[in-house]
């Protein structure tokens, strides 16, 4: 039986993640990547969003596909999950960056002016860098199809007794293994590329095959979600008040106690509130569902065109620029969705689509 709410997570994560990125071209409190401010705010209290949503968005989504994997793998064999992963997440990742993501790299250098450093270039290299510089979003598929590959080789060595195992987590277990999240926050970390946190990732991954697969650890969760609900509540504030103004996506903040602390208790919040209210279907859910994997792949690249043609110029007041941006987003995400998933090859090379796949 397919769990609803595990497809609503993804969705309304998914929609969440277009509008953190309009947030996060345009903030003002040093996240780098973006176009940077438009406004002549001195302080951008909206940029507040960013705060809240960031410490648990990506790790919920991590979760949800470990959870999803443990149910993959209950139906199929290792051949053939290692073989719809590798195509629905690593070819749109690799493949699709020479097909069609360069054009994301494209507008990323022109965002930070680096064409200016690369004008005697070869044509061949500059290519190549716009493929390297496309990646964007994409991080997330890479590092999941190899959390995925190295699922397949622990269930060979574990045979089942480590989720077994995960069965009995109880309420103490729940909160101590905050003090997990925190260690592994502490690496795994790359350089530069602050997106790439293999230990943080890797950890809600295999926590969501291991323990949160399990009916009997979401009926708790879901008996309790209010109090999960509530502590979040609270380091939500704290979090906030602590940071605001200081660069959330980098260390020393992203690996802070406080940090891993609100993004699990996020988590755990986002997990029992859902099982126990989103567990359903309807058209508009079936519908989002079903083109929430688009969205996440192409809502970037309208984002970034409008920060480049209307932000980098200021051609129009900083209000009309984010409204601009949002339906960017999502006209991009939904548009471009429709479109390369009629194409053949390029559906297979960008989207991973054979013709008719749901979600990841």
């Amino acid at each position: 039986m397919r769990k609803h709410y595990l497809d609503n997570i993804r969705w309304i994560t998914g929609v969440l993640v277009v509008i953190y990125h309009v947030f996060y071209m345009y903030n003002a409190q040093g996240i780098l990547g973006g176009l940077g401010p438009i406004t002549d705010l001195k302080i951008q209290y909206f940029d507040l969003f960013m705060y809240i949503v960031y410490p648990w968005l990506m790790p919920i989504l991590f979760i949800v596909s470990g959870i999803c994997s443990r149910y993959s793998l209950e139906k199929h064999s290792d051949k053939d999950f290692i073989r719809n992963r590798t195509r629905k997440l690593l070819i749109p990742s690799t493949i699709g960056l020479f097909v069609f993501h360069f054009i994301q790299g494209y507008i990323s250098i022109s965002l930070s002016d680096g064409w200016k450093n690369m004008e005697s270039l070869p044509f061949m290299i500059k290519y190549l860098i716009m493929v390297l510089s496309g990646i964007g979003v994409l991080w997330y598929m890479q590092i999941l199809w190899l959390f995925c590959i190295m699922l397949v080789g622990i269930r060979k060595i574990e045979k089942d007794k480590g989720w077994i195992l995960g069965k009995k987590a109880n309420l103490s277990v729940l909160i101590l293994l905050c003090a997990v999240i925190w260690l592994s926050a502490q690496s795994g970390n790359t350089p530069v590329i602050v997106v790439y946190r293999f230990g943080l990732y890797s950890t809600m991954f295999f926590l969501g095959y291991f323990v949160f697969s399990h009916e009997e650890v979401i009926d708790q969760l879901k008996k309790l979600w209010f109090v999960f609900a509530a502590a979040a509540a609270v380091l939500c504030i704290v979090f906030c008040v602590t940071y605001f103004g200081r660069n959330i996506a980098d260390a020393p903040v992203n690996r802070s106690v406080l940090f891993t602390a609100y993004s699990w208790f996020g988590c755990l919040t986002i997990l029992g509130t859902s099982a126990r209210y989103l567990d359903f279907e309807n058209r508009f859910t079936r519908w989002m569902n079903r083109h929430s994997f688009g969205l996440y792949v192409f809502h970037y690249l309208g984002i970034s065109s409008v920060a480049l043609l209307l932000g980098k110029q200021r051609s129009l007041p900083a209000g009309w620029i984010y409204l601009i941006s949002l339906i960017a987003g999502f006209g991009s995400g939904y548009l471009l969705d429709a479109v390369i998933s009629r194409i053949p090859f390029i559906r297979w090379a960008v989207l991973g689509k054979n013709g008719g796949d749901r979600n990841v």
